[in-house]
């Protein structure tokens, strides 16, 4: 650690001053929200909270105070709380009801894959027209770079890593592109949290036939209402144990299968059956689904899915530190291609939820399945509500097991445009 931290320009090394820095953030934006004041309500009606916890600790990175590649906040946010949260978010859901939420969820998370895939080849064609100094050749064509992100914004890291090896990226355009790739999502997943926080706003721009989300969002908010109590010591205790040992359990459970998987099966590696994480989000849910039948449940009465919802918080904090906003001004004509290739999938997203009238939930977390995976794609959900975090898991597997292939194949198509 101490190698790390001279090697790094960042003003705070010690990753418990930052976790403290970012905790202070949270409170002052919860704090700043519920202030009774009119031009603070307005500013909060227009930049939600969940919004500000997202972008203010990418400023601390901006500015050179974090330096997120030296720091394990987001690891640990992303391997034990989110697990937690996972758990503590599924066990009160309503699985019949949330299983008949209909196709719009499974239509706008393709419809999110077709965007990518179109979007890719689009952008690259736009730049053989108005700069084609920028193709390269060789391994370092930036087609081969963007055909990793197209293995991300489907899937996730690992299918990622796959294209990367079977498209021979150069190590100088994959470099570039990884901070395409982090940079473009995050800002349209502010943009999806932004969505969440007005979604009755947007799903009146929709046209959307909202009532089936609102339908199960409703079932959740009844069940809490008949449970809430104020919480004693006990219950918290309670609700850290299921979450928390839910997690141990996941960790014991995901870990040996992904060495299973990898070595037994390695051809299975762009299913992202090896990676640990894969099954560590996939298994977590699993066990929140099924303590949502038993009396676990109960828990939600003194606030299960609340300490859930700090834990998501402190996870969007964390994801927040990894968009540096200065990084545009490096290479900024890379971030304008990633940044085409984004509006397309955008635009064919709002244009399919309202040729179909999917409420906005569908739109945000069918696109943020595939652009943000298992890590995004739950988050996105909850910021709609807790109890929809399932729904942002499935479609995120789902991509997993799409991304390689989908990827592969927008590949070969920037390859035609693209060449060298």
């Amino acid at each position: 650690m101490e190698d790390a931290a001279a090697q790094t320009t960042a003003l705070v090394t010690n990753d418990a001053v930052a976790f403290g820095l970012l905790a202070l953030i949270l409170g002052f934006v919860f704090w700043a929200s519920g202030l009774k004041n009119g031009a603070v309500q307005k500013f909060f009606g227009i930049i939600p909270p969940l919004l500000l916890c997202y972008f203010l600790p990418s400023l601390l990175t901006t500015f050179g105070v974090i330096d997120p590649e030296e720091s394990q906040l987001y690891f640990v946010a992303s391997r034990y709380l989110l697990p937690a949260a996972l758990v503590l978010l599924t066990l009160s859901a309503d699985l019949p009801s949330t299983m008949r939420l209909g196709p719009k969820a499974l239509i706008m998370f393709f419809t999110g894959t077709i965007g990518v895939m179109i979007g890719g080849p689009i952008a690259i064609f736009l730049t053989s027209v108005l700069a084609p100094e920028l193709l390269g050749s060789g391994p370092e064509a930036i087609w081969r770079g963007m055909a990793t992100v197209a293995g991300s914004w489907i899937g996730g890291s690992a299918n990622q890593a796959a294209l990367y090896e079977i498209f021979g990226a150069g190590p100088d355009v994959f470099s570039i592109w990884i901070a395409v790739d982090v940079i473009v999502a995050n800002i349209w997943m502010a943009v999806v949290l932004w969505i969440a926080a007005n979604q009755v706003r947007v799903d009146r721009w929709l046209k959307a036939d909202s009532s089936v989300v609102e339908e199960v969002r409703a079932k959740a908010e009844a069940i809490e209402q008949a449970n809430a109590r104020i919480p004693v010591l006990k219950d918290l205790m309670l609700i850290l144990a299921v979450g928390f040992g839910a997690v141990g359990a996941a960790h014991a459970i995901a870990d040996p299968l992904a060495t299973w998987f990898g070595e037994t099966y390695p051809q299975l590696d762009r299913l992202s059956l090896d990676s640990s994480f894969f099954w560590l989000v996939l298994v977590a849910t699993i066990i929140g689904v099924l303590l949502s039948f038993t009396p676990v449940k109960k828990l939600q009465g003194p606030g299960a899915s609340k300490v859930g919802s700090v834990f998501v918080y402190i996870l969007v904090a964390t994801v927040g530190l990894n968009m540096n906003i200065a990084a545009i001004l490096d290479t900024p004509v890379y971030f304008l291609i990633g940044g085409v290739w984004m509006l397309v999938h955008v635009i064919l997203m709002f244009t399919v939820a309202r040729l179909i009238r999917a409420p906005s939930f569908f739109l945000g977390v069918g696109s943020m399945a595939n652009i943000g995976g298992a890590a995004s794609a739950p988050v996105a959900a909850a910021a709609f509500h807790p109890s929809l975090a399932p729904v942002g898991v499935l479609l995120a597997v789902l991509g997993y097991i799409v991304g390689t292939a989908a990827g592969w194949a927008t590949g070969l198509a920037m390859a035609a445009i693209g060449g060298g």
